[in-house]
């Protein structure tokens, strides 16, 4: 009797074509910097426009005002974690690498965990930034384009598609 050959899942396919010589294009510093501009461009949306809809309900409606704001802050800290933690942690993406063709990757290509993209967005992100801004700049001097944010959650960005 033959056995019969099922395929690999994706995950395995790619790490076995990093393993057997394909290359990952690392994401040049640019984009990077233009993803994360459209991920904080896309925040900051949300609350400058909570924040017109309570001025425009001010004056005699405080109420509605300040729960407008409210929903706003609500309505931010809800996309940050879908943005930062479930997006990434499920597909790889943020909106801004979506945009821009990047994607973030374990460091031997397997798919990113939601373990990973928690650490990487908010345990890595906050250090780097305090070190004032080392851990980012790492990114344009390092060979493989790793910041200290991917280093501490083992991730690496390429561009989407390239093996």
């Amino acid at each position: 009797m033959t056995a019969i050959e099922r395929p690999a899942p994706r995950a395995q396919l790619r790490s076995r074509a990093a393993r057997q010589g394909g290359k990952r294009l690392p994401a040049p510093f640019y984009l990077r910097c233009g993803a994360l501009l459209i991920d904080y461009i896309a925040l900051a949306s949300i609350i400058v426009f909570s924040t017109l809809i309570a001025r425009m309900l001010g004056g005699g409606a405080r109420s509605a005002g300040s729960s407008a704001e409210t929903a706003g802050v609500f309505a931010a800290i809800i996309f940050v974690l879908l943005n930062l933690a479930v997006l990434p942690g499920l597909t790889g993406l943020t909106l801004g690498k979506w945009a821009t063709g990047l994607r973030i990757e374990r460091n031997d290509g397997d798919d990113l965990s939601l373990v990973r993209a928690v650490l990487r967005h908010f345990v890595g992100y906050p250090i780097s930034f305090i070190l004032f801004g080392i851990g980012f700049l790492m990114v344009a001097l390092s060979v493989r384009g790793r910041g200290l944010h991917d280093i501490i959650a083992g991730t690496v960005v390429v561009r989407e598609g390239s093996l």
